[in-house]
């Protein structure tokens, strides 16, 4: 299986700065490279850390819950974080989210062709639309746009993005001392691409990245979102309730990745797992109730309006969770919609399990951890976790510590890194000069 880290360029959590086995230095760089160095010692593929575009609004348009719970902020951009990272180990992965609501296609294809270049071939991108209108309002816009103009947008953003870094061919620069030619033009192209969104003419200003383009990890849940996956990305990041709807979501992107033309096996699925692990199940859940008990309902209501782009606050919040037509992260919401109709929880219930929620029912001893796993890896339900530590670095250390040496026995997990690359170690062929254009005619007529 393969193993990858979700965390924070900034608190982890709700609740996990609270934590007493928290680190309290997410404003330093020795923070972020002693994570690294665990992780890459583990044997995991990647460190992803997240980013949004503004502090959260998500109860009563006010910034006040976010600030006093710290609820989506504060958050360091990640690009400087995942360089360092990257600069503190050899063989991890290192990747972060970018927005193609708010960014031009040329700086961000500039962007992640220079760090793809510096870290060896070990960079990826989190490609997002944005969720929270807090963010539109940052850059000119009352309210974030409707999924599907995102979607399009991304598309489109995409398009280009893939044509710039294909504008340099691999054997472009020659570099001979002697003759003093550089490189070779007629292996150089412009892209002069005129769309709906987007004209740019081209060529990028750095050589074609090592790996042709950075891994590309996407984590839409909606229709729109699961398409544009199937296209794009080599990585989907995602979330479940239950086995069983992962294992539905599981079978749905492998189809629509074989539908648009690609061989499923190029599509690494990742759902969520917060672990907790203890010396038995009993141990376990002690420390789970004791992480559960820092929770302030508030600070969990705040955490869940964030992610779904609705002030809750508007509804009885002793009453059921409303129906929601169109929401931030769909993902999270459906999550949010399974639990709660099973365990009818009112919106109140429902911000407190929120806030310190924990996800794969990865609870339990290292042996209890590693069966779940198992289980989910023969269901069908995944190719690997995105490990989410409840409090940072400890949790990332334990699992370490003591999960990995069990996945290692069972021959679930490599003991060290054989790959160059981060597509060399996640399995993922390398794309030729050019896939942007078979991308982009299984997009023809099946734009959201």
């Amino acid at each position: 299986m393969h193993l990858a880290a979700f965390l924070n360029a900034g608190p982890q959590g709700t609740v996990g700065w609270r934590h007493p086995d928290a680190g309290d230095g997410f404003l330093t760089a020795a923070h972020y490279t002693r994570i690294a160095r665990v992780l890459e010692g583990a044997g995991f593929d990647l460190a992803f850390v997240p980013d949004s575009l503004a502090v959260p609004r998500g109860l009563k348009d006010s910034f006040d819950p976010a600030v006093t719970w710290g609820t989506g902020t504060p958050r360091l951009d990640p690009i400087p974080v995942i360089t360092l990272m990257a600069a503190a180990t050899e063989h991890l992965g290192v990747a972060a989210t970018v927005s193609t609501g708010y960014q031009e296609p040329f700086h961000v294809a500039r962007s992640m062709a220079t760090l793809d270049h510096l870290v060896g071939g070990r960079a990826g991108w989190n490609v997002v639309t944005s969720f929270q209108d807090a963010e539109a309002q940052n850059f000119g816009q009352d309210k974030l746009p409707a999924r599907a103009a995102r979607y399009a947008r991304a598309e489109e953003f995409l398009e280009v993005t893939a044509q710039l870094w294909d504008s340099w061919a691999d054997d472009a620069i020659v570099a001979d001392k002697e003759s003093g030619v550089f490189g070779r033009p007629d292996r150089v192209r412009a892209v002069d691409h005129r769309g709906e969104r987007f004209a740019v003419r081209g060529p990028l200003s750095v050589p074609r990245p090592p790996q042709g383009y950075p891994v590309i990890i996407q984590a839409g849940a909606s229709p729109a979102g699961r398409d544009f996956a199937a296209r794009w990305a080599d990585v989907v990041f995602c979330s479940h309730e239950s086995l069983e709807s992962a294992v539905a979501f599981y079978a749905d992107v492998k189809a629509r990745a074989a539908a648009h033309g690609r061989d499923p096996e190029q599509l690494k699925v990742l759902p969520a797992a917060t672990t907790v692990v203890g010396t038995d199940l009993k141990d376990a859940l002690a420390k789970h109730a004791e992480f559960t008990g820092l929770v302030h309902p508030e600070a969990g209501l705040s955490r869940l309006a964030y992610h779904v782009n609705v002030d809750l606050t508007r509804y009885d919040l002793d009453g059921p969770l409303p129906s929601l037509a169109e929401v931030g992260v769909e993902g999270h919401y459906r999550e949010v919609v399974e639990f709660a109709e099973r365990e009818k929880l009112s919106v109140r219930e429902i911000g407190r399990w929120y806030g310190a929620r924990t996800e794969g029912d990865m609870i339990g001893s290292a042996s209890d951890i590693a069966d779940t796993m198992e289980q989910w890896l023969d269901a069908g339900a995944a190719d690997g976790f995105m490990i989410q530590a409840t409090h940072v670095p400890a949790a990332f250390e334990e699992f370490a510590e003591q999960v990995v040496p069990e996945l290692r026995r069972r021959g679930l997990v490599r003991t060290a890194h054989t790959g160059g690359t981060l597509r060399d170690n996640l399995g993922l062929a390398r794309p030729g000069r050019d896939e942007w254009r078979r991308r982009a005619r299984s997009a023809e007529g099946g734009r959201p």
